[in-house]
């Protein structure tokens, strides 16, 4: 069993920058891969990166690519979704997400096992 608490969601511009946290309770945070997801008003949850427990694997929706990344630490039991560049359509709800499958970095939403509650990111234009 895991708890996921984000943090690190906000109001920002459109071209700035936030970095959101994920803090995983539980000693075994580091068997555990880890995903971002975003959901926007009216619109279903969607992938957005994923990281696998040993953090050697990474995926990114293509949206987001080499403009967000995916990290973990696995001493502080957290994983990290640095977001730059932002637009106004990656306003949404984002959830952190694990699952205790192989070492790798899934994106399929029902692949993941436990969910955070959600931080909410704001771009305005």
């Amino acid at each position: 069993q895991v708890q996921l608490v984000e943090s690190g969601g906000g109001l920002v511009q459109a071209g700035g920058s936030l970095r959101l946290s994920c803090a995983a309770s539980g000693r075994t945070f580091s068997s555990y891969n880890m995903g971002w997801f975003r959901q926007a008003p009216g619109k279903e949850r969607e992938f957005v990166a994923a990281i696998s427990w040993s953090g050697g694997n990474t995926s990114y929706t293509d949206s987001v690519k080499g403009r967000f990344t995916i990290s973990r630490d696995n001493a502080e039991n957290t994983v990290y979704l640095q977001m730059n560049s932002l637009k106004p359509e990656d306003t949404a709800l984002y959830y952190c997400a694990a699952n205790y499958y192989r070492d790798y970095a899934y994106i399929q939403e029902w692949r993941y096992h436990y969910w955070g509650q959600g931080t909410q990111v704001t771009v305005s234009s």
